[in-house]
């Protein structure tokens, strides 16, 4: 076998304790399919001190983690740390400064900064590889960059945050609200104590930047996503979604077309016959349209040491066979700046919840800003009083432009008839956008 190659690990929390358990119990079979052994020399980490549950004697200290790159016996740097921006941004540009090859899991930092840091790698022809970075330990990089390369991608989209799939698989099999849930997740670790990225959808678009550039052969537009989450979701809405035959999932979605790039993050009404209706739990699921492959789903574990340090190593192994290649799945030249894709054109089928107070003509009101903005209603359910009084409404709507829907809710924005804010979650259609020739 060729010299091992050496590693220098920054940030020693779950996925870095992680990952050297890994390579210490599969080291003979990592070496054998990498052609040469894979070893940590040198590690990084802000408290020397700490119980890892791991032996770090055996490996150099450093203090200073951006000196990482500069450790002569350092042939990669893995970086663990997060944040889009800081140590973990500084490090990343000085090991590609260095000629050394980069691997992380730092999904904030590749949707803001991933063009600048492809574009150095490639300048520097060395590697940058992010497989742990969306969906963790679930291949789906490397399936849409590699497996589906020949493909024209028509749209990719799934689930994307565990926590939030953790919080609605738990209220649609408990009929309980969002708070009492999330303050059981919490308690279990499944989500943060401020769980504002999770549950208000900024976790799952930095991953969707990331699956839409490799899909589209854009560059990563982060600021393009429109994200909401899951935290104004009542038991009543997975409820309702139940009696029509959807499960409620929060979606990341990115379609490419000819009037440009489309990624929201939203609350989807999914068909109980799609795939994604049966993803529960803390699991994450990829769905890739492509025009000669078909539908193509990628299902796991999205987070946790284990698979988040199985797609770290799978990293380390490919560039131990010098198997580098562009990091978006083309040269970083090629990807474009696209325009970002009006919502307002986009044509499907809603679901509305408003709450409203209970007197005569309320849902008179509401069916005139409908029709007066051009929507067509495919069915209203109205459910009794709750215990403050007010009554739920909810309308289904045929196929029609969102931009009618968003003109409906602001006739009513300020009506003293609804208690609140109403609530509208997309209906998951099965229709695919003739794929863009970009990519």
């Amino acid at each position: 076998m060729s010299e091992a190659l050496r590693v220098g690990l920054a940030g020693l929390g779950t996925v870095g304790g992680g990952v050297i358990r890994l390579l210490d119990a599969n080291r003979e079979l990592i070496a054998r399919r990498a052609g040469r052994a894979i070893e940590v020399v040198a590690v990084s980490a802000r408290d020397r001190y700490k119980d890892r549950g791991v032996d770090l004697t055996r490996f150099a200290w450093v203090d200073d983690t951006t000196a990482l790159a500069q450790q002569a016996d350092v042939d990669v740097v893995v970086e663990l740390i997060g944040g889009s921006d800081g140590p973990a941004l500084t490090l990343a540009r000085s090991t590609l400064a260095a000629g050394k090859s980069f691997v992380t899991a730092n999904k904030a930092m590749l949707a803001h900064h991933g063009y600048e840091l492809a574009t150095a790698a490639e300048a520097a022809r060395v590697a940058l590889k992010f497989e742990a970075a969306v969906a963790g330990g679930i291949p789906v990089i490397k399936g849409l960059r590699e497996g589906a390369a020949a493909n024209a991608i028509g749209r990719v989209y799934g689930i994307l945050n565990g926590t939030c799939n953790f919080i609605l698989s738990k209220m649609e099999a408990e009929g309980r609200d969002f708070a009492e849930i999330l303050a059981e997740a919490q308690a279990l670790g499944f989500a943060e104590a401020d769980p504002s990225f999770d549950i208000d959808g900024v976790d799952a678009a930095h991953k969707l930047s990331i699956l839409a550039s490799i899909a589209f052969g854009t560059r990563p537009a982060f600021d393009a996503v429109a994200a909401s989450g899951i935290r104004h979701l009542l038991g009543a809405d997975i409820a309702e979604a139940a009696a029509l035959g959807y499960r409620v999932r929060l979606l990341g979605l990115a379609e490419d077309g000819p009037d440009g790039l489309f990624q929201r993050v939203h609350a989807h009404l999914v068909p109980v016959d799609h795939p994604l209706a049966h993803v529960t739990g803390s699991l994450n699921a990829v769905v890739a349209e492509g025009n000669f492959v078909g539908r193509l789903l990628f299902q796991g574990a999205g987070a946790g040491d284990g698979p988040t340090a199985s797609a770290v190593v799978a990293d380390l192994i490919d560039i131990a066979r010098g198997e580098y290649g562009p990091p978006y799945a083309m040269p970083a030249a090629s990807l474009v700046a696209a325009a970002t894709a009006d919502s307002g054109e986009r044509r499907g089928r809603a679901y509305l919840r408003f709450t409203v107070a209970d007197r005569v003509g309320v849902l008179a009101e509401i069916a005139a800003a409908m029709r007066d903005a051009g929507v067509s209603i495919e069915s209203l359910i109205q459910r009794g009083a709750m215990a403050d009084g007010s009554v739920l409404v909810a309308i289904v709507t045929h196929e029609g432009p969102e931009r009618s829907v968003a003109q409906a809710l602001e006739k009513l924005r300020g009506s003293q008839s609804l208690v609140g804010q109403p609530l509208w979650m997309h209906i998951l259609g099965s229709r695919v956008k003739p794929a863009s020739s970009r990519a």
